[in-house]
């Protein structure tokens, strides 16, 4: 296997070497190691997550206080206006256009009771959206009452919703089931010989898209949000459908999207969201974060909890659906409905505030379902007479299709993608001059949240080097050589990698500090592994305003400070993998680090935007960075110090090629002397 596969493959496996391995393998001629070796430092990961915690806990005690002192309309009213502000500067603000819908429908399937349009129509010019219609029997009779519904996060999309429309449909409603993206016939990373998501399930898709996005500094839930608002444009279009009756119903996901929906469009009059209402002290001690469009960067630390999305729909009629077992926890539950309560009951329309609760897992709301349509009927008013609700299925799936296809990336290839646009606005939003150092410096202390004070950085025990950062004690490894040290080196990273590293540096008479990436000591599974390990813990750091990238270069500024003032010499830091960019960005921030060297790292953020995908992007990733800075920046900007770039790796993981590796970094730097390239072998 080559030696750059070797180290990948190391990488992805993350194994930490402990300081007695490190007396085992790298004892040798002119290594001296302590006879009593201190143990390995614990897991940063617990540590982390406990800071995080901590932070959120403030935040959310905060905001509890103050919504605890709401007592008048009045007040709620500018409580509303508050969140709605915050809101809407987390997002990015709200799209004000409606471009045309070049709507079309592609085909009717006729059903008992009901019809159903398969129909696509785009989000933004030449991004489609796959959707079925549901129409009642009579629909060419006056205008009836609608609802979007939005689909839980599983591979079937709007065919999940099939018994809803149906059962609305019956019921007097026009019902609209939409593909959110990564589900039914949007999935963007759709491979047409396996039939399956490259990103391996629709919370991977989700995963994906957000990292490209964030990075844009536009979170995704807006791309969603503006394709929900889009469905809402659609049913308005409709001449069977009464504009001033439109309701917004899902589950899970959907559940998300349909809270996001009725808090800001002021056109949908009625709300159900089930699966998704809890509050974070509950989530984050349990589950922890999920998707990207439903952990906003800053959301926690602008003083905002999950039942502020239901809070600023009052008094619109209003329910929440709950299962005693689900994920998002019950005792969340629980108490966000108790606060949302009031926020009814202060307006004086307790009534229209309803819970529904039932036993069994998430999603499972479907025993629920005659109490929805009593909801929705009391608060829409359909003409047709109350039916139950019905678990019907379709006779055949593929029917509900609205492409030739299946899917939109075989049948309109050329259509716009989350990618796409991630693409296109980083692309309107690079800096049109190259930003010089100073610009460069200041914007990754803001975008990363770098901390103001440098911690403490003190030797313990025998060869420990604790970094005490406001996230916690870190501890690194001190790696001496024998006799007096030439020079110093900061290594990033504690994988076997490291450790092989590590002895020749030490062989050669360096004194090295070996430092672990702080919380890059666990596993992720429940999403996607094309994102990484560390893609929920980057969403729990940007929820209560920090960034992982931020946090791991506190650590190395910490420990930096150490070796310039016990190095005895010249000192130098050295990243692999995702610590590469640590690295870089590191000595940016601190002009008297001498060099850089970097291996198997990506070189380029913006490279991981332009591609259709890219892995493991959340350690890397810090919001809005490519409007002020890319990595080749960063790089430019540490003249006239020596970079050194080995074995550079494409978003995907994969080695460059030397022409590759110029496009990438740009032709000035790929003929600038002082940054050095070279490759394991040309590949």
């Amino acid at each position: 296997m080559p030696k750059h596969e070797r180290y990948a493959t190391n990488l992805r496996i993350k194994l930490p070497i402990s300081v007695m391995a490190l007396a085992v393998g790298l004892a040798g001629p002119g290594i001296a190691v302590a006879q009593s070796a201190p143990p390995h430092a614990p897991p940063t990961r617990p540590v982390l997550e406990a800071y995080l915690n901590s932070l959120a806990d403030r935040y959310l005690a905060q905001r509890a206080t103050e919504v605890a002192a709401i007592k008048t309309s009045a007040q709620v009213e500018r409580r509303q206006a508050k969140v709605r502000a915050t809101l809407l500067k987390l997002l990015g603000g709200l799209p004000s256009d409606h471009p045309p819908l070049a709507a079309r429908v592609t085909h009717t399937i006729v059903e008992d009771g009901f019809t159903i349009e398969t129909v696509i129509f785009d989000s933004e010019p030449n991004q489609p959206i796959t959707a079925d219609l549901f129409i009642p029997a009579n629909g060419g009779s006056g205008k009836h009452p609608a609802v979007i519904l939005s689909p839980g996060h599983g591979p079937n999309g709007k065919a999940s919703n099939y018994a809803w429309g149906a059962s609305f449909a019956r019921n007097g409603f026009v019902a609209l089931a939409w593909d959110i993206v990564g589900e039914g016939e949007r999935r963007e990373y759709f491979d047409p010989i396996t039939g399956q998501s490259r990103a391996e399930r629709p919370t991977g898709d989700h995963s994906v898209a957000g990292y490209q996005s964030l990075v844009t500094g536009l979170p995704i839930a807006t791309r969603f949000l503006r394709d929900a608002m889009r469905g809402v444009d659609f049913l308005a279009s409709r001449a069977e459908v009464d504009p001033d009756r439109i309701g917004a119903f899902g589950c899970s996901g959907g559940g998300t999207m349909t809270a996001y929906l009725g808090a800001l469009d002021p056109r949908v009059k009625a709300v159900a969201t089930a699966c998704f209402v809890t509050d974070y002290q509950h989530l984050l001690a349990t589950i922890g974060p999920q998707d990207g469009e439903q952990s906003i960067p800053g959301y926690i630390a602008s003083g905002l909890d999950i039942v502020d999305w239901v809070e600023l729909a009052a008094p619109k009629p209003y329910a929440v659906l709950s299962t005693t077992e689900d994920m998002f926890p019950f005792a969340g539950a629980t108490n966000a409905v108790n606060e949302a309560k009031r926020f009814w009951e202060i307006a004086g329309a307790g009534d229209r505030f309803q819970w529904f609760t039932g036993p069994g897992p998430h999603g499972a709301i479907a025993p629920m379902g005659d109490k929805v349509m009593t909801f929705f009927r009391t608060a829409l008013k359909p003409d047709a007479s109350a039916q139950p609700f019905a678990r019907l299925n379709p006779a055949l799936p593929e029917q509900l299709d609205a492409t030739a296809t299946g899917q939109l990336s075989t049948s309109m290839p050329g259509a716009a993608t989350m990618a796409t646009l991630a693409a296109a606005r980083a692309a309107a939003i690079a800096p049109k001059t190259a930003p010089d150092a100073v610009a460069i410096r200041a914007a990754i202390r803001r975008l990363a949240m770098v901390s103001d004070t440098q911690p403490a950085a003190t030797p313990v025990g025998d060869g420990s080097l604790r970094i005490d950062a406001a996230a916690g004690p870190i501890d690194a490894t001190i790696l001496k050589p024998q006799g007096v040290p030439s020079r110093a080196v900061l290594l990033l990273g504690d994988d076997r990698f490291a450790a092989a590293r590590a002895k020749a540096l030490t062989g050669a008479g360096a004194l090295v500090v070996l430092l672990p990436a702080r919380g890059a000591s666990g596993t992720e599974e429940i999403k996607a592994g094309i994102v990484g390990d560390e893609n929920l813990l980057g969403l729990r750091a940007m929820l209560v305003g920090k960034t992982l990238t931020g946090l791991r270069l506190d650590d190395a500024l910490g420990a930096l400070a150490w070796l310039h003032a016990n190095g005895g010499g010249t000192v130098s830091i050295e990243g692999a993998g995702e610590t590469g960019p640590i690295a870089l960005q590191a000595a940016l921030l601190d002009d008297k680090v001498a060099s850089v060297r970097i291996e198997a790292s990506q070189i380029s953020i913006r490279a991981a935007v332009d591609l259709p995908m890219q892995r493991d992007l959340p350690p890397v990733a810090v919001p809005g960075m490519l409007a002020a800075y890319d990595l080749p920046d960063v790089i430019a900007a540490l003249a006239p110090r020596p970079v050194e770039i080995l074995a550079p790796i494409d978003p995907l993981g994969n080695p460059l090629r030397k022409a590759d590796y110029a496009k990438t970094i740009g032709a000035t730097l790929a003929g600038d002397p002082r940054v050095r390239f070279s490759a394991y072998r040309e590949p």
